[in-house]
This record gives structure tokens, C-alpha cells and sequence, in this order.
């Protein structure tokens, strides 16, 4: 335990040391998905008016999930990457905890990272609104944990695509433009939708953070439901990686790129 701690804490130590020594693509991420916002809600006021004001609580909702997402989706693919750039990545295996492991730990410290990232963008949002939500962090923390979790799923996946391919970059983005989709997928009226990744924890955030619902006032099949995404999408991501890892391993090409 003493270990998995100390390993926990090196991972953590080392991203807050990347996004302060490199602070123009710390913030310039952060920076264009509110510049999108901005654009969405001027150019949405003097084309749509009040249909855009009836709207706005869920956007901007959909808004705070989508960096959240985007983020721990892109992390875990854009860590391989980077690690094997720098020519380390064949030394993750060498250590005692193993890549699978120390990619676990990298995946919850993203994640909390993430929720700090995604809470700045929510008050900035909430500000350039002028709007308000109802923010019970004893809600909004563990259904955003558990609707985060099928994000990392999807980031194990392409992690271990990038672990054969190497440069996946357009496919990154082409995916990361796709969770908009899942974030906005109309459970409501299609309720097969609420399995796919996102969509059900985007739902249930909306209901409350626009209506004020606690989390012990959600109907129990909507929570397990979320709890059912949130294990099937990390459990599936991870065996990709898995597959992927052993047979980069096969090829001759785990360090290569």
C-alpha cells in the first residue's frame, strides 16, 4: 500500500510539474474550449434569441462534462505518446509495479486532475452566462466519477492503439468531437442511448444541477445504470490495452516510434 501511495504521488508530482513548466498548452487547451462556448453563446444570442436562453442550463452542463471527458479520454493516449517520444516507455515495464498498474494510477490521477480543470471551466462558464446551478459536490462528485469512468474506458482503447500505431492524432480529435455527441445523445425520448458511453451520467448531471435533485433522490435502475457503464467501458478499454500491449510486445515494436 505504502508503495502504490509513493507511486501515486510521483505520477501526481510529475504532471503538475509538465503543466507548469509547458503553461501556453496547459492553458491553451482550457483556453479554446471556452473560446467554443463564448462563440456558441453570442453567435446562438443573435441568431436564436430566448430558444437559446431556454437551452442554456444543458449546454452549459454538457459543456463542463465535455472537458472533463475530452481531457481523461485524451489523457491516457496522449501519456503513451509522450512517453514514447521521450524514449520511456519501455522502462515503464521495467519497474516493479508494471505498465499496467502505474497506467491504472496515471488514469485516477488524470481523473482528479480533470474534475479540478472542469470545475474552473464551469465557473467561467457560469460567469460569461450570468447564469446559476444548483452544485452539491456531494452529487456532482461521485455521478461525475462515474460518468468519467467510461471516458477512461474509451482512453484505454486508444492507448493501446497508440501503443501499435504510434500517431493517431487525427483520430484523437475525431473521436474527442464524438463525445459531444454521446454527452448530447437524447436519452429521454431514446432510452437504448442511456448505455452508451457518457450519456446516461450526462443526463442525470443535468437533472441535477438544473433541477436541484440530490443523489439519493435519483430512482435506483438510473444509478445502476450509470454504475453498470461506469465497470463494463473501463473493464473493455482495459483489455484492449492489454491486448494491444502484448501484441506490440510480439511485433517488436513496444519502444519504437
Amino acid at each position: 500500500m505504502n508503495a502504490l501511495l509513493t507511486l501515486t504521488r510521483a505520477i501526481a508530482r510529475k504532471e503538475l510539474i509538465l503543466m507548469v513548466r509547458y503553461p501556453v498548452n496547459t492553458l491553451s487547451n482550457l483556453f479554446l474550449t471556452y473560446l467554443f462556448f463564448v462563440l456558441i453563446f453570442f453567435g446562438g444570442q443573435a441568431v436564436a434569441g430566448p430558444a437559446l436562453t431556454a437551452s442554456l442550463d444543458g449546454i452549459i452542463v454538457g459543456f463542463f462534462l465535455w472537458t472533463m471527458a475530452s481531457l481523461s479520454f485524451g489523457y491516457l493516449a496522449w501519456s503513451v505518446t509522450a512517453e514514447a517520444q521521450w524514449g520511456t516507455f519501455e522502462q515503464l515495464y521495467m519497474t516493479p509495479f508494471g505498465i499496467r498498474t502505474i497506467m491504472l494510477v496515471k488514469a485516477a490521477v488524470g481523473t482528479t486532475i480533470n474534475f479540478g480543470w472542469g470545475l474552473v471551466m464551469l465557473l467561467l462558464l457560469l460567469v460569461t452566462s450570468g447564469r446559476s446551478l444548483q452544485v452539491d459536490l456531494g452529487t456532482v462528485l461521485p455521478l461525475g466519477a462515474l460518468t468519467l469512468a467510461s471516458a477512461i474506458g474509451i482512453g484505454f482503447c486508444f492507448a493501446g492503439l497508440s501503443i501499435l500505431y504510434k500517431r493517431i492524432e487525427d483520430l484523437l480529435s475525431v473521436v474527442n468531437f464524438a463525445l459531444v455527441g454521446f454527452i448530447a445523445a437524447p436519452v429521454e425520448s431514446v432510452a437504448w442511448l442511456k448505455a452508451i458511453p457518457l450519456a446516461q451520467g450526462s443526463y442525470l448531471l443535468r437533472r441535477t444541477m438544473d433541477g436541484g435533485i440530490r443523489l439519493w433522490e435519483i430512482p435506483a435502475p438510473e444509478i445502476l445504470l450509470l454504475v453498470g457503464t461506469a465497470i463494463a467501458y473501463p473493464a473493455a478499454g482495459y483489455y484492449v490495452f492489454r491486448w494491444a500491449q502484448r501484441r506490440a510486445r510480439r511485433k517488436g515494436i513496444l519502444g519504437h516510434y
